[in-house]
């Protein structure tokens, strides 16, 4: 089964073919990264029209660079929510226009279930699972017992993980992306911050008063980057040991752009050995915004006895 995956939730243009989930054929990304850098952050509008721009060329490049014809493509799949409103509709009304051309079947993909089937691009999900997408929009917990069976556990009360870094290194004066930024000037110092939620049971966070604790703290910018890492690394791992002992999963897992943080992606190889559960973490290009893992999703969210598609909407 070829699957043609479009992903324009935030700002990048992500187009992908996946053959049977897990094969990726082809995936594009046009990245709007060095346009909204000057601005500090992404700007909705600005980021919608860059899509309109780059959308279709991408679709035409991955048929040709796949060495397939849309004849052969036999579904397309596309994200719908969550993420910028006028960056969806452009993805969306591409998907709806490709499917009622060729005569596909047009399939929702939830954004946070891409960044899950992530992992399933370099490895194979293990159930039953916990989860954890964080990125510049997003912090939560999720427990799979097989796929289409999804338990949210907890997330974040204010702050995603990728908007703290973004918004800690705006303080910092370090630039955009704030995770990359504060990556790579980050050295050990004398600095301290809090690691909020810690000491609570729920698996929970909260990141908007740790960057309040930045700009408040005294030090140099390169320790307050290393201690910033260093407490929303901490405070990733506390919740995911709270949901290892709870829930006792075979496996864990992590998407999203957070997920590529180094640091992070070393404390949870420790974690996995410490309790002696699998570990995915998906490939670095996997990591961020891409259409590959819509792709993937669209195939797994389909029942086999069926051949339906559930918790997934075909919309043409």
């Amino acid at each position: 089964m070829f699957i043609l995956g479009i992903e324009s939730s935030c700002d990048d243009t992500g187009v992908a073919i996946v053959k049977n989930g897990k094969e990726v054929l082809i995936n594009l990304i046009s990245s709007q990264e060095k346009i909204h850098a000057k601005f500090g952050g992404v700007v909705p509008e600005v980021a919608s029209r860059k899509h309109m721009e780059m959308i279709f060329p991408l679709v035409d490049e991955a048929l040709t660079r796949a060495g397939l014809t849309y004849k052969q493509i036999d579904a397309i799949a596309v994200t719908v929510t969550p993420g910028l409103l006028g960056s969806l509709l452009v993805g969306v009304n591409a998907a709806k226009v490709l499917g009622y051309l060729w005569g596909k079947p047009v399939i929702s993909v939830n954004h946070l279930l891409g960044h899950i089937y992530a992992g399933e691009l370099g490895g194979r999900l293990v159930f039953p699972l916990v989860a954890l997408v964080a990125s510049g929009g997003h912090s939560e917990f999720v427990l799979m017992t097989k796929h289409g069976d999804y338990k949210y556990l907890g997330g974040t009360r204010d702050d995603a993980a990728g908007e703290a870094f973004d918004k800690a290194a705006r303080v910092l004066g370090l630039g955009y992306p704030g995770g990359s930024a504060i990556a790579k000037v980050a050295k050990r110092g004398g600095a301290s911050l809090p690691r909020p939620l810690s000491a609570s049971a729920q698996i929970d966070f909260s990141f908007s008063g740790l960057k309040t604790a930045v700009a408040r703290a005294k030090g140099g910018k390169a320790e307050l980057a290393y201690e910033f890492q260093e407490a929303v690394t901490d405070v990733l791992i506390d919740n995911f040991t709270k949901a290892i002992k709870k829930y006792k999963p075979k496996m864990i897992l992590m998407g999203g752009g957070v997920s590529a943080n180094k640091v992070l992606r070393a404390k949870l190889e420790s974690l996995a050995a410490d309790f002696g559960v699998k570990l995915i973490l998906p490939e670095m290009k996997y990591c961020t915004d891409n259409a590959a893992m819509i792709g993937a999703a669209a195939y797994y969210i389909r029942s086999p006895k069926q051949d339906k598609w559930y918790n997934a909407e075909v919309i043409v």
